[in-house]
């Protein structure tokens, strides 16, 4: 069975929760990330008014930019109820913006404490860009 060029996974954790996510360029693994923490919490998105919001953050290391932006789409959900399924990334010069699209959301069926750094590493393969990603729950 082949794996597709973009997705994510959920990898057996003792404690925690631990997601690989993988694609052919660092915006896909980005947006892929996210993706994934949002079905680990069992997402469900309500028809509802759409809502749009753009974050940015600043910093040389892409594992503190993805930190960041998982962190900020979770603060958003525990201050708003909203959930992004729409993702428009870039990353130059250690800048990530992204214009996020989504709805409200029901409560998540598993909450999310905290995105760690525990073991990660965004690294650049021969089939692309993948990290394993540990949430403690």
């Amino acid at each position: 069975m082949s794996t597709p060029p973009a997705g994510f996974r959920e990898i057996e954790h003792s404690a925690d929760w631990e997601l690989k996510a993988w694609g052919p360029d660092l915006i896909t693994l980005f947006e892929q990330a996210a993706r994934g923490m949002y079905v680990l919490c069992g997402t469900r998105w309500l028809a509802d008014i759409p809502q749009k919001r753009t974050i940015k953050f600043n910093s040389a290391e892409n594992e503190n930019l993805l930190v960041s932006f998982l962190s900020e789409l979770l603060y958003i959900y525990d201050q708003e109820a909203i959930g992004f399924n729409h993702f428009d990334i870039r990353i130059t010069d250690g800048i990530l913006i992204a214009n996020l699209e989504g709805t409200k959301v029901s409560p998540f069926e598993k909450e999310i404490k905290a995105v760690t750094y525990h073991n990660l590493l965004v690294r650049q393969t021969d089939r692309g860009w993948e990290v394993n990603i540990v949430f403690d729950v």
